[in-house]
């Protein structure tokens, strides 16, 4: 698994300085007063919480929803068995903004206490991990159920989609991250990926989670509620269309393409091509030039003129260069000749 092995979502609590409201789309009211971060003080359900977890005394199983796909939900024996129930949550699952991962989900509900539990905290609502969900099935601290099912599942794309080099789990998935700007918010200071502690309400992780939840609020004509994580993060429609992007049509991996260039003996001795990177992520580029060639390659900034990157031998007649697009939607590559003339060609890896 990328990043922590196990993820606590801690929806219960959006903190202040002291004391702690909770505010979502099921409802609004006030958990006891704590210390800022105290809720957040055990974020991590283990590996010996997760066998728990499989090892419960359970009922349910495999549902298969209205939409002909099936969902694994399993409820504590708590409560009395009631298929219709069971049928109930898969089809609510069904209904979500959802890909191919629905398929490999295994949700456990159980009351408010049970969860707390396992999740490792008083105040935690649900949490989440590798493909295993834990929530409430019943409301607590006014908050639905259904709202913290929601906001797990955001949890649950994010941890099967990628999001190279970063881990989709703590940072957000690709255009999601790349909208919000999180790898130049990690280089200011302003975002915190995988914290669950006092840089809880900070964590972009967390806040793709509610994003997830608030398109998922906004289809089904909801209210915007906004109050787990930091309100820097809250979403425009932009957002929750890259979010949509990144459930419907995921980032799988870089493009590659090959582009061919000359220079003439007595033509222009440089060419610069300008390149679009709405995307954030790694940028590879090799340089092929012709024999007695000793091009200079660079990478730079929408400027033209700030050098992000320069291109090093490699081989004989080879240059390469790598960068890590971070917020930068433009860039120039720039190819100056000197020494022989000829064909030369870069092959381009972008995200």
């Amino acid at each position: 698994m990328p990043g922590s092995s196990f993820r606590w979502a801690g929806l219960a609590l959006a903190c202040a300085a002291v004391g702690c409201a909770v505010l979502f789309g099921g409802g609004h009211s006030t958990a006891p007063a704590v210390r800022f971060g105290e809720a957040y003080r055990f974020p991590t359900l283990t590996p010996a919480a997760a066998r728990r977890v499989r090892s419960a005394s359970s009922w349910g199983g495999v549902y298969t929803a209205s939409t002909g796909e099936t969902v694994n939900v399993s409820f504590s024996d708590s409560y009395p068995v009631d298929n219709a129930l069971g049928q109930s949550w898969a089809d609510f699952f069904a209904g979500l903004v959802h890909g191919p991962e629905l398929q490999l989900l295994n949700v456990y509900i159980a009351p408010p206490d049970e969860v707390a539990s396992l999740c490792g905290n008083d105040y935690a609502l649900g949490c989440y991990g590798s493909n295993q969900m834990v929530v409430i099935g019943e409301p607590a601290f006014g908050n639905d159920p259904h709202e913290v099912a929601t906001h797990e599942y955001g949890h649950h794309v994010a941890f099967n989609r990628v999001n190279a080099p970063w881990n989709a789990i703590d940072w957000g998935t690709k255009h999601w991250a790349s909208y919000e700007n999180i790898c130049e918010r990690v280089s200011q200071g302003t975002a915190f990926p995988g914290d669950e502690g006092p840089r809880y309400t900070e964590n972009p992780g967390e806040a793709f989670a509610e994003t997830y939840r608030v398109l998922n609020d906004t289809k089904a004509g909801r209210p915007l509620t906004w109050a787990l994580v930091d309100g820097s993060f809250t979403p425009d429609a932009a957002a929750l269309q890259a979010v949509q992007a990144d459930v419907l049509t995921p980032w799988t991996a870089p493009t590659s393409k090959t582009i061919r260039g000359r220079f003439l003996a007595h033509g222009r001795k440089t060419w610069q091509l300008t390149l679009r990177t709405p995307l954030d992520g790694e940028l590879d580029a090799i340089l092929t030039l012709p024999r007695g060639g000793l091009y200079s390659f660079t990478l730079l900034g929408s400027d033209g003129h700030t050098v992000l990157a320069t291109g090093l031998w490699s081989g004989s007649r080879q240059k390469k260069l790598a960068y890590t697009v971070c917020g930068q939607r433009t860039t120039q590559l720039r190819v100056a000749r000197a020494g022989a003339a000829g064909r030369f060609t870069v092959q381009l890896v972008e995200p």
